[in-house]
């Protein structure tokens, strides 16, 4: 499909008996920021490295670039850039000869000037030898040679580990205005709050399935809310909180609940007709409480 950058239909991945990825279905279009959550030993990685055809599935099927990339990985990984999630160079090699030495691999002419560019916005200088570097400066090392080939398609592994808050929103502009530029961005990370603010379409993988596709916005304004109620005079709230979908968080007295509305709002709003409401109040959750929900 022209529109469609990733499509992975029952992807498979086992390690001897670990089951890694348990049927992956996956798309992600063209122009996209995509974010894919999950902890540690959901399958984000082993993802990544399968759409690169760095690991090998052992079922299912993958494109990439409209490409299978077990059969023509050397033009995928021509037209896409790379953040591992711990990238590794000889430690006695500069970052500048380094980043030389990934150019001609790839045997595309480097833009020179804005590979310094990259640099001077992450404050990352390119001539220590890389054995030298911090571990925050190895990922800044790892971010510029991702984005420096102007890629089509970005693939990154927790891009902002390591890094602090300043540079963590360096590359989230960086990542941002490669994405005007018509790249499309796939990106694991921990750190919720980046994925809200940059993401259009959020994934969760738990124990290698997708169990959630959907838009950032729309995911947070359905999953759950909060609310609070105050009533005009102490009431009996029984049938409120025992509602299907609905947890009392905390009751300062019984004229003021805090509840968690998982789902629709309707059956709250009608239980609440019988009761002398003073005031209504709801908050959308983040998208951290959205995403422990689905790991409870």
């Amino acid at each position: 499909m022209p529109d469609i950058a990733i499509q992975a239909t029952q992807l498979i991945k086992n390690y001897g008996s670990v089951k890694a990825l348990r049927g992956v279905d996956l798309e992600v279009h063209k122009g996209e920021i995509f974010g894919f959550l999950g902890p540690n030993g959901a399958g984000k990685t082993t993802t990544i490295r399968c759409m690169l055809d760095l690991i090998r599935p052992n079922g299912g099927t993958l494109r990439v670039l409209g490409l299978n990339p077990q059969k023509r990985a050397v033009e995928v990984r021509a037209r896409s850039g790379y953040l591992p999630g711990e990238l590794a160079f000889e430690g006695n090699m500069s970052v500048e000869a380094g980043l030389h030495y990934l150019g001609r691999l790839r045997s595309n002419k480097l833009d020179w000037a804005y590979v310094r560019k990259l640099a001077e916005r992450l404050d990352l200088d390119l001539r220590p030898q890389f054995k030298n570097l911090s571990k925050g400066n190895k990922q800044k090392v790892g971010v510029v040679q991702a984005l420096m080939r102007h890629p089509e398609l970005l693939l990154l592994d927790e891009p902002t580990a390591s890094l602090d808050p300043l540079m963590q929103q360096e590359v989230l502009r960086l990542v941002r205005e490669a994405r005007q530029e018509g790249a499309t961005i796939f990106f694991s990370s921990h750190i919720l709050s980046e994925v809200q603010d940059i993401a259009d379409r959020v994934g969760i993988i738990r124990q290698g399935v997708v169990v959630e596709v959907a838009e950032t916005k729309a995911l947070i304004n359905r999953s759950l809310r909060r609310v609070r109620v105050r009533f005009r005079k102490d009431v009996k709230a029984d049938k409120i909180t025992s509602l299907p979908g609905i947890s009392l968080l905390s009751k300062d007295d019984s004229s003021s609940l805090l509840l968690q509305v998982e789902g629709e709002m309707d059956a709250l709003i009608k239980a609440l007709a019988a009761f002398p409401v003073s005031d209504l109040t709801t908050e959308q959750p983040s998208l951290e409480e959205i995403f422990l929900t689905y790991y409870k």
